[in-house]
């Protein structure tokens, strides 16, 4: 198999870097090498930017419907690219065929959303505010926009960026992650073939120097980023020090609280496929789940759902979830599972020495579940990020929402119950940004925007939905009076600033 070779963006034209240090992209199934990537010279870096601000001249002059169009365009092409674009994922991610396939409909609706533009970008006026004064607002593009994505949706996390960001008339420069960069550079390939112009979307590749020399860089005005919490914080401090703006949306303990009186087969189904799904590597997961009163005597039922997970090669359309990303990625699993065996919590589902059937050298990991946790454990205070279920178990539902509001991340949180007044109860006292009633991984559809709070983000303003465009524009308030032709002067200098 020929060994891809991924290559930058700029201005317009799929460029070779220039570079002395490549790293290699491997099948997480197999080992195997399936491309090589470039970790871009300062020099690049500083030329996608250039591009960027020089083409920005331009854009930020087109028109709205013809942004719009172009985005319609873009939005039908990735939706006829489903199939293939899904493989590359598969290919470098490790996640199933359905799942990848799901990813690229969750991106889809982000360019959806930017799709939306002609009514999303607009401002307010006030007419006669004031004796023949008209007061109102422009939403107008910031300039050069970033994006800084992670490994584990990217085709789903650009799109939550750059379409929205473009479509507002600014111009972008795209850092994928180094990890899986191949279905991004299709992304890109298709926007372009929408008819974004040149240098309007440009590509570089590397590491934290490359994320660095991105916000740092005098013409870059605003930075999105999506991924570990330790670089997220990292990266919100720079650009905050070099005047830009910054969303950053990181890392999470979600909770899924289960009620006595839910439906019980739906809700077991559904906490045991978001812990699992993906091999655990979701920020909006499922890793631990509060059981409330009669409902843990479901312990045994969820403990046994588990073990039924099909674990393979993510080319396998039956399988449940395939292999982390990355042989570091497992140790670090395989570590955190232990760490809760030391610390005294008992391991009911043992997923560690996951063998899978001709895919001998695979990062697998199998379905792994915790009973006697505390929350003061390893395996509760971090974001394992791997296929690891952590099972709580309390009296009420005033002691499943006392544990959640004090976990400092605020990512995600869902109650399962047939109840309007628990669930009416949990929605107004929880505090954290995104809730989920009977729905297991609350990511919201793509017009309303990612609503993470607390330890789970830094910054006012979300990807997606009104938010996004708010984040993306900058506000001018206009004040105009026009006088007739044959005004009068007044002789009188007026030295107030009141209007009349």
């Amino acid at each position: 198999m020929a060994i891809r070779e991924i290559p930058l963006m700029i201005g317009g034209k799929k460029i070779r870097s220039e570079t002395d240090t490549w790293q290699d992209v491997l099948n997480p199934a197999t080992q195997e090498v399936v491309a090589r990537v470039p970790m871009s010279t300062p020099a690049e870096v500083d030329r996608a930017i250039e591009n960027a601000a020089e083409a920005f001249k331009s854009w930020r002059k087109t028109p709205l419907t013809n942004r719009m169009r172009i985005m319609f365009k873009f939005q039908q092409l990735l939706g006829e690219n489903v199939v293939d674009i899904a493989k590359l994922i598969t290919e470098e991610h490790g996640k199933t065929l359905p799942d990848a396939e799901g990813e690229v409909g969750r991106a889809i609706e982000g360019i959806e959303n930017a799709c939306s533009i002609t009514q999303l970008q607009l401002g307010e006026m006030a007419n006669n505010a004031a004796s023949g004064i008209d007061v109102y607002t422009l939403q107008q593009p910031l300039g050069v926009g970033v994006g800084i994505t992670a490994f584990n949706f990217p085709v789903m996390l650009a799109s939550w960026m750059f379409p929205i960001s473009i479509a507002c008339g600014n111009t972008f420069v795209l850092k994928p992650s180094e990890q899986d960069p191949s279905a991004t550079m299709m992304l890109v390939d298709l926007a372009h073939k929408a008819g974004i112009p040149a240098g309007v979307l440009n590509v570089i590749h590397g590491g934290p120097d490359v994320a660095s020399r991105l916000c740092e860089h005098k013409k870059t005005k605003a930075v999105s980023f999506i991924g570990s919490t330790n670089v997220g914080t990292k990266i919100y401090d720079m650009a905050g020090k070099n005047g830009k703006r910054a969303q950053c949306m990181m890392g999470a303990k979600n909770h899924c609280v289960i009620m006595d009186d839910a439906h019980k087969g739906r809700a077991i189904n559904d906490i045991v496929g978001s812990a699992y799904g993906a091999a655990g590597q979701r920020c909006m997961a499922n890793p631990v789940t509060i059981l409330v009163g009669e409902a843990r005597s479901w312990m045994p039922e969820i403990i046994e759902k588990s073990k039924t997970m099909v674990i393979d090669s993510g080319t396998n359309r039956d399988a449940d979830l395939g292999p982390v990303i990355s042989p570091q990625a497992k140790a670090r699993i395989l570590s955190l599972i232990n760490s809760g065996i030391k610390q005294g919590a008992t391991l009911v589902v043992d997923g560690r020495n996951c063998k899978v059937d001709g895919y001998e050298k695979g990062n697998f990991v199998g379905p792994t579940m915790f009973t006697n946790v505390t929350t003061d454990m390893d395996i509760y205070t971090q974001e394992i990020f791997g296929p690891c279920l952590i099972m709580l178990e309390v009296e009420t539902l005033d002691e499943a929402i006392t544990i959640i509001n004090a976990n400092p991340n605020g990512n995600g949180t869902s109650i399962f119950t047939a109840s309007g007044f628990n669930a009416r109860k949990f929605e107004n006292e929880i505090d954290i940004g995104q809730i989920g009633i009977n729905v297991p991984i609350p990511v919201p559809v793509g017009y309303f925007s990612f609503t993470g709070s607390r330890g789970s983000k830094l910054g006012d303003l979300g990807p997606n939905g009104k938010q996004a465009v708010q984040f993306w524009t900058q506000t001018k308030s206009v004040t105009a009076r026009w006088f007739e032709p044959d005004h009068i002067e007044n002789e009188r200098i007026e030295t107030t600033i009141s209007l009349k």
